[in-house]
């Protein structure tokens, strides 16, 4: 099993890297997948077709807030990891053929949360050895993945935009992760669909990373989704697509 994360600012495309990513993994017979979605904004759903609300299922969170917060600590004899394992088999995975999906969700309360968080993560550890692979799309703080759901990663895609703020996230993604004893074994950068090609090798440069590519500029993929249409149905030559694909073979993945 590996795991694969990708960050990055708002806005550089980083859910529909993350879906077409599962797309190129789905394609090349690399399935099953788990797919998580760990960003507040919550994108990732609707760009790989799935609807929680209408499949009666719940965010991470919000069994976290039913199970430990609402209901009073554990039950006797059962570890609080079994007991969220539990619950997020049965009311929080979304499964389909190719891949499974779960949402983090933004339910948090005020207060110690060091238990919850601690029974989610021993619940996600045991639960993502049932797959090959499993993606994350996470929001811009890796203090908030390692917190709350694993500090051990395979692979970290930090999607640049044409900022200096950009560069700078890569900086202080890269710092938080060693800060906070994040295990990963490649931190690269990409470019999102706005990155202009031709600044792709002063980013390795300047920010001692490997740069794999950037995501194309795609209309199609823009009214795709506009419309809230799955990007996992999007044509095999698609133009985001298939730069996708590139960049996970030079990542070794294809």
């Amino acid at each position: 099993m590996k795991t694969l994360v990708t960050i990055g600012r708002g806005g550089t495309g980083k859910s529909s890297f993350v879906a077409l990513m599962a797309k190129c993994l789905i394609e090349s017979g690399q399935a099953p997948l788990l797919l998580v979605d760990a960003d507040p904004d919550q994108n990732l759903a609707e760009m790989v077709g799935v609807d929680l609300k209408e499949a009666g299922k719940h965010t991470i969170s919000e069994l976290l807030v039913s199970t430990f917060i609402e209901q009073g600590g554990t039950t006797v004899g059962i570890p609080p990891s079994e007991r969220i394992e539990s619950k997020i088999w049965s009311s929080g995975l979304f499964e389909s053929d190719h891949f499974d999906f779960l949402a983090v969700g933004t339910k948090w309360v005020e207060g110690c949360y060091c238990m919850p968080n601690a029974a989610l993560k021993g619940a996600l550890e045991s639960l993502t050895k049932n797959y090959k692979y499993v993606l994350i799309d996470s929001p811009a703080g890796l203090e908030h993945l390692n917190r709350r759901i694993t500090s051990k990663v395979n692979d970290i895609f930090d999607i640049l935009d044409h900022s200096k703020k950009s560069f700078d996230h890569v900086e202080r993604a890269h710092r938080i992760a060693q800060e906070v004893g994040m295990i990963f074994d490649n931190f690269y950068i990409v470019g999102g669909y706005r990155f202009p090609q031709e600044l792709g090798s002063k980013a390795e440069a300047t920010l001692k990373f490997k740069y794999l590519g950037k995501i194309a500029c795609d209309e199609q993929l823009d009214e795709y989704v506009l419309v809230g249409k799955s990007l996992l149905t999007l044509p095999s030559e698609n133009l985001a697509y298939a730069s996708v694909k590139e960049i996970m073979k030079i990542a070794g993945y294809l």
